[in-house]
């Protein structure tokens, strides 16, 4: 149940708040007990920073929501950090009383609440983020290819690339490049009809027009958009009479060459439980991917992070930074936002020693779940291929021996920031243009096969976390 209920209020947090807010401060911490009987919840946090930057800032999202979730009045709640004995947290707002959430609208009830729960369910067309723009997008080899298509299509909108597919991990900028999209288009023309739309709003908005009878209505508004981006479209999932309606929505805006441009964690092909005439259709245009960035991206990332936030960070803090979040932007910007919190509260300077206290305890990493390193990836290679780091060693050429050492080859420079030399020194061989050859390899033919495209994904979020 506690399980349940925390994803659930992360989710809800995640739209009132923002994913930064999520991934950076409430994902940090846990909940750890829910007395009924005083109704009381206990959320432990990982230090005192953290458990008092939340109580400061977003003690009135964790009463409003939880006591929604938990259908109760007058919640309780109580902080504790790691090796801390739990005490009650005084606040006001303990003191107000806050009325459980109406999950289930009476029937009678509908009607006069017809027009509060449309407003709930509106597309938002104007709420884009104003720093989500192509400017502020840092290209690498990990993003170009998606960087180039996305801009493309603005200059010839409806015409080249259409529809046009992104995909790839949460957290890698695709969300970025659809805002950027929709702000070059509105900036440029602004006779053009711009509808930024998450799928599950899609969906909610949906199964509205379905509840007050306004499919009509539904339909006509998204025909009229000249151009529809949809985010996360994997969220229409398994949702067959969403998946319909949105079959003749595409059909319509592709036969009237409107653009449209979606995004999701996975190539179309292997999207499940969508039908296979609507992911054709998402992949007819073309198909680009992003990747977790490379160390050097990820520094000029924080670096313009900082730039824009008029805040000086020196070298030796972002290649720390950058070294220590191995798995995407939204994590790294994260790590960012703590180190520069701590920093101005404290009033100090960024510094590595500074960084190193916010963002490890114990001598452990608190961001990353994992340090990636060579024994690592051998050990996910095993678990693939069966073979041991001896194996890997050996100077035996078997075909699918020789494909595991040149994923083992690829994964170490892509994950690691260890030299090409090191690489080769560790698998036992003296020349390091044998690495650059495997990691060609495995590229070319991951560009070539999306199926073996999505493997290597699958290998490699195994390895991250």
């Amino acid at each position: 149940m506690l399980t349940t209920i925390w994803e659930q209020f992360l989710l809800i947090a995640r739209e009132e708040a923002g994913s930064r807010v999520v991934e950076t401060w409430l994902k940090a911490v846990t909940l750890t007990k829910w007395d009924s009987l005083h109704k009381t919840i206990h959320i432990k946090a990982p230090n005192t920073f953290v458990k008092e930057w939340i109580k400061s800032n977003y003690l009135t999202i964790f009463h409003h929501h939880l006591s929604r979730l938990l259908n109760v009045d007058q919640l309780k709640i109580v902080f504790a950090q790691d090796g801390e004995t739990i005490q009650p947290m005084h606040h006001a707002l303990d003191a107000i009383k806050i009325m459980p959430a109406q999950l289930i609208v009476p029937p009678e009830q509908q009607k006069k609440n017809a027009k509060l729960v449309k407003t709930a369910v509106t597309p938002f067309r104007h709420q884009l983020n104003k720093n989500f723009v192509f400017d502020t997008f840092i290209v690498g080899p990990n993003n170009h290819m998606a960087y180039a298509a996305a801009y493309a299509i603005t200059q010839k909108l409806g015409k080249l690339y259409n529809p046009l597919f992104i995909y790839g991990g949460s957290g890698l900028g695709k969300t970025h490049l659809l805002h950027a999209i929709a702000h070059e288009i509105k900036n440029n023309y602004k006779d053009v009809d711009v509808l930024y739309q998450p799928a599950d709003r899609f969906v909610n908005e949906f199964i509205h027009a379905i509840r007050f009878d306004k499919i009509h209505q539904f339909q006509a508004k998204y025909k009229e958009i000249d151009l529809l981006l949809i985010d996360d479209v994997q969220c229409i999932s398994n949702k067959e009479q969403t998946q319909e309606a949105f079959f003749h929505i595409f059909n319509s805006l592709y036969d009237a060459h409107k653009q449209i441009v979606f995004s999701s964690d996975s190539y179309p092909a292997n999207i499940h439980g969508v039908a296979e005439r609507l992911r054709s259709r998402m992949a007819s245009g073309l198909v680009v991917d992003v990747q977790i960035p490379a160390i050097e991206t990820k520094i000029a990332i924080l670096k313009r992070k900082a730039e824009f936030q008029h805040e000086e960070l020196p070298d030796e803090v972002a290649a720390f930074i950058a070294s220590t979040v191995n798995s995407n932007i939204r994590e790294l910007e994260g790590a960012f936002i703590r180190v520069n919190a701590f920093a101005q509260l404290t009033k100090q300077p960024i510094s590595l020693e500074l960084a190193k206290k916010v963002l490890t305890h114990n001598g452990k990493n608190t961001v990353e779940r994992h340090t990636i390193d060579f024994e690592r990836i051998v050990k996910a290679i095993g678990s693939h291929y069966s073979y041991t780091l001896t194996d890997l060693r050996s100077k035996k050429r078997s075909k699918e021996l020789s494909w595991a050492r040149q994923l083992a080859m690829y994964f170490m420079r892509k994950l690691t920031d260890k030299s090409l030399h090191e690489i080769a020194l560790y698998l036992g061989r003296s020349d390091h243009s044998t690495v650059i050859h495997a990691f060609r390899q495995v590229q070319d033919r991951a560009e070539a096969d999306h199926a073996f495209h999505d493997q290597i994904n699958r290998m490699k979020e195994e390895i991250l976390y």
